[in-house]
C-alpha cells in the first residue's frame, strides 16, 4: 500500500518560495517561516547563508513583496485577518528600519507602478477619499511623503508611463463594456472600445519605454485575444501574436524598450514562444532542462539573470537562477523537500465533451494502485473567471494519496480559452456551468475511473457556489459536499461586494442578473442554493472565514440556516482569523484534517489520524456539527 504523505507536508508552511531578484541583481528576497509564520526573507546574491527575515510578522504572515530600483528598499503588502485592507510598507534593506507608507485606517492600497526613471517613489492606488475609487498617489520610499498624481472621478484604473504620468484610463459602461479613455484637456475622450462580448478577455496591457506604441491583448474580430501593437500616432494596429485555441498568456517585455519578446500560451499545457530572436537560445536551453511547465519569475534590470520557476505535476515550486550569459542554472531548492521521495501522483490533462459541444480541458490525478473504479473527488476554481492548470496540486495530491481521484474542470466562463467560452457562461450560473461539472463526472465514469455512488464535489469562492448549486440541483449525483467560502444567495453577495468593485459591478449583472430589474432578481432567485436547500441529500461541509470581504460570513449563515430549519445535517466550521481562504497554517492544517475526516466517512478513502499539533493554535470554531 502507498504511504500515507502527511497533511503537513502537503498543507503546512513551505520551505521556501516566492524568489525574486533585486533589479541589480545584487540580492535575493524569498518567503521563509520565521519563528513559525511566514516572511520574506533576503540575502546577497553571493552569500545566501547570511538571509535575515525583512519582515517579523507573527500573526497571519506575509507573501506579497516587491525590490523598488531604488537598491535600497523591498516593498511589501500586508492586511488584518484577512480583510483585504492592505497597507504597503517599505523596509530600508541597509538599516532595517519599516515605514508604513499608507496609514490610513480602512485604506486598501495597491501598487501601480515601481519606475526605472523615478527610482526614489513608488506609485500607488489608495481609496481613502471615496472607498469605491482609488486615487492614484506618487510616495517616497524613504520619507513616506505623498503627493497626489490623479483623483480618480470613477474610473476602473489608470494606464501610466514610467514618469508617473497618465497617460490613459480604464472606464466600464453599464452595457459591460470597456473604454480606454485619453485625457483632453480638463475632460477625458473616448480612444478605443471593447464591446461587452470582449471586456473580460482584451484591454491595455502597457506603453512602451518612449510612449510611442500601445500593447493591447484584443479579441475583436476574432475569438481568443491576440497581442496586439498600435502605434498612437497613426493609430496602426498590427497582430504581434495570436493562437486558435486559447488566449495570449503571459508577455515577456524587454527591459530596456518595454516591447514584447516572448509570450506564453496555454491550452492544455504552457508553451513559450520567442518574438525577439535574442532570446531564442534562452528558451532553447530552458526547455532541455526537465522543468516541465516553467516560467520566468523575476529578471534583473540589465535582463542578465533570471529567477526561472519550474512547475510540473511532481515537482514542488523549485527555483533557479538563470545565467543567460553562461547558460547555467543554479539551484534554489524546492517549496517543499520533504516532499522529495514522497509517492507523488501523475496529472493527465483530458479534454471532455459538454452536451452542447464545448471542450472541457480539465485535469486528472488519480491513486498510483488504481485499477478499478473508485471514489472521485470533483474539484471546482474559483473565480469563476480563473482556470486550472498543470502542474503540481496540493489538493489532488492529498486526494490521491488517501485513495480519491481528483478531478480538475475548466469549465464555461473559465478564463484562457477564448471569449465564446467565457461569455458562454453568463447567466448560466448554477445551469449550464453545473452541466459542465456533471457531464466532467460523467465522463469519469464511463472511462472507468469514477464509481458513480462515491464522487464529491469540493471548491472556494466560486467553486463553493457550484458545491451548493450542485447539491440541489442533483442530489442523487453526489455523496459529499465540500464548500469553502461560497456565496449562496446571488442577491446578497452582489449587494454586499467591496466597494471598491464599484467599477466592475455592470460585468457582475451581465453573468448573474441585476438585482434592481424584475427580470434580474427572477434570474437571481433562481440560481440561488439557498432556496432550494431542502433539495440537500447530502452531507455538506461548510467554511468561512468571518473576516470574508467578497463572500461576507452572512452567506454561509443563510445556507446553514435554510438547511436548519429542513431539519438536513450540516457541519459548519468559522474561522475568526480568516477571510476569502485559510491562510494561517494552523487553520489550514485544522481545516484538511476535518475535511480528510469528511471524506472517508462519506467516500470511504483513507485517513490520517489526526495529531495533536493540527490542533494547537487553530482558531476554528464548530458552529454546527452534522
Amino acid at each position: 500500500m502507498v504511504d500515507l504523505i502527511p497533511r503537513a507536508h502537503l498543507f503546512g508552511n513551505p520551505t521556501r518560495y516566492g524568489h525574486q531578484i533585486s533589479p541589480d541583481g545584487r540580492r535575493l528576497g524569498w518567503v521563509a517561516p520565521h519563528e513559525g509564520v511566514l516572511n520574506i526573507w533576503s540575502a546577497p546574491i553571493d552569500d545566501l547563508d547570511a538571509a535575515v527575515p525583512v519582515t517579523t510578522d507573527r500573526r497571519r504572515g506575509i507573501d506579497a513583496y516587491a525590490f523598488a530600483y531604488d537598491g535600497r528598499h523591498l516593498l511589501y503588502v500586508q492586511d488584518a485577518d484577512g480583510d483585504e485592507n492592505h497597507h504597503l510598507y517599505a523596509v530600508d534593506l541597509t538599516t532595517g528600519e519599516r515605514r508604513d507608507l499608507t496609514p490610513i485606517p480602512g485604506i486598501a492600497a495597491a501598487i501601480v507602478g515601481l519606475s526605472r526613471i523615478v527610482r526614489d517613489r513608488v506609485l500607488v492606488a489608495i481609496n481613502d477619499r471615496d472607498p469605491r475609487f482609488h486615487d492614484l498617489h506618487s510616495i517616497d520610499l524613504a520619507t513616506g511623503e505623498r503627493s497626489l498624481v490623479i483623483e480618480n472621478p470613477g474610473f476602473a484604473g489608470f494606464l501610466i508611463d514610467e514618469r508617473y504620468a497618465v497617460r490613459f484610463a480604464f472606464r466600464n459602461l453599464p452595457d459591460g463594456s470597456s473604454q480606454l479613455i485619453a485625457p483632453d484637456g480638463a475632460n477625458w475622450k473616448p480612444w478605443l472600445t471593447f464591446p461587452p462580448e470582449d471586456a473580460r478577455v482584451s484591454g491595455a496591457e502597457n506603453l512602451d519605454a518612449a510612449g510611442t506604441a500601445l500593447f493591447c491583448r484584443d479579441s475583436r474580430g476574432r475569438n481568443t485575444a491576440a497581442l496586439t501593437r498600435i502605434d498612437l500616432a497613426t493609430g496602426e494596429t498590427r497582430v504581434l501574436a495570436a493562437h486558435e485555441e486559447a488566449d495570449i498568456g503571459a508577455v515577456l517585455q524587454d527591459a530596456e524598450t518595454h516591447e514584447p519578446v516572448a509570450y506564453s500560451v496555454t491550452h492544455a499545457r504552457k508553451s513559450w514562444h520567442v518574438l525577439d530572436p535574442r532570446l531564442t537560445d534562452d528558451f532553447a536551453f530552458l526547455e532541455t532542462q526537465g522543468l516541465g511547465d516553467w516560467y520566468p519569475a523575476s529578471r534583473t534590470e540589465d535582463d542578465a539573470l533570471w529567477i526561472v520557476m519550474a512547475r510540473a505535476d511532481t515537482r514542488v515550486g523549485e527555483a533557479a537562477i538563470y545565467d543567460r550569459q553562461a547558460k547555467t542554472l543554479r539551484s534554489l531548492g524546492s517549496a517543499r523537500p520533504e516532499l522529495e521521495g514522497a509517492p507523488l501522483a501523475p496529472m493527465s490533462p483530458a479534454i471532455i465533451r459538454s452536451r452542447d459541444g464545448l471542450d472541457l480541458v480539465s485535469y486528472l490525478s488519480r491513486p498510483l494502485d488504481a485499477q478499478a473504479p473508485g471514489p472521485l473527488v470533483l474539484l471546482v476554481h474559483g473565480g469563476p473567471w480563473a482556470r486550472d492548470s498543470f502542474g503540481f496540486d496540493g489538493l489532488h495530491q492529498w486526494l490521491a494519496n488517501r485513495g480519491y481521484a481528483a478531478l480538475s474542470v475548466n469549465f464555461r466562463s473559465s478564463t484562457g480559452f477564448g471569449k465564446a467560452f467565457l461569455n458562454a457562461g453568463d447567466r448560466e450560473w448554477g445551469r449550464r456551468m453545473d452541466d459542465d461539472l456533471s457531464d466532467a463526472v460523467a465522463w469519469a465514469v464511463a472511462q472507468g475511473v469514477a464509481d458513480p455512488a462515491r464522487v464529491a464535489i469540493m471548491g472556494g469562492s466560486y467553486g463553493g457556489y457550484a458545491t451548493l448549486m450542485a447539491l440541489t440541483r442533483n442530489p442523487e449525483s453526489y455523496a459529499c459536499g465540500i464548500d469553502l467560502v461560497g456565496p449562496a444567495n446571488l442577491e446578497t453577495l452582489v449587494r454586499t461586494i467591496p466597494p471598491y468593485w464599484e467599477a466592475m459591478r455592470a460585468q457582475l449583472h451581465r453573468a448573474i442578473g441585476d438585482p434592481d430589474t424584475e427580470e434580474g432578481m427572477a434570474l437571481i432567485r433562481e440560481r440561488s442554493p439557498v432556496y432550494f436547500a431542502d433539495r440537500i441529500k447530502a452531507p455538506l461541509l461548510i467554511v468561512q472565514g468571518a473576516n470574508d470581504p467578497r463572500v461576507k460570513q452572512a452567506e454561509s449563515d443563510q445556507m446553514v440556516a435554510a438547511m436548519e430549519r429542513g431539519g438536513i445535517p450540516v457541519t459548519y466550521l468559522l474561522f475568526p482569523d480568516e477571510g476569502h481562504g485559510l491562510v494561517r497554517p494552523a487553520n489550514r492544517l485544522a481545516f484538511f484534517a476535518r475535511a480528510e475526516e469528511f471524506l472517508a466517512r462519506h467516500l470511504g478513502g483513507r485517513c490520517e489520524p489526526i495529531r495533536e499539533d493540527e490542533s494547537a493554535g487553530t482558531s476554528m470554531q464548530v458552529v454546527r456539527e452534522g
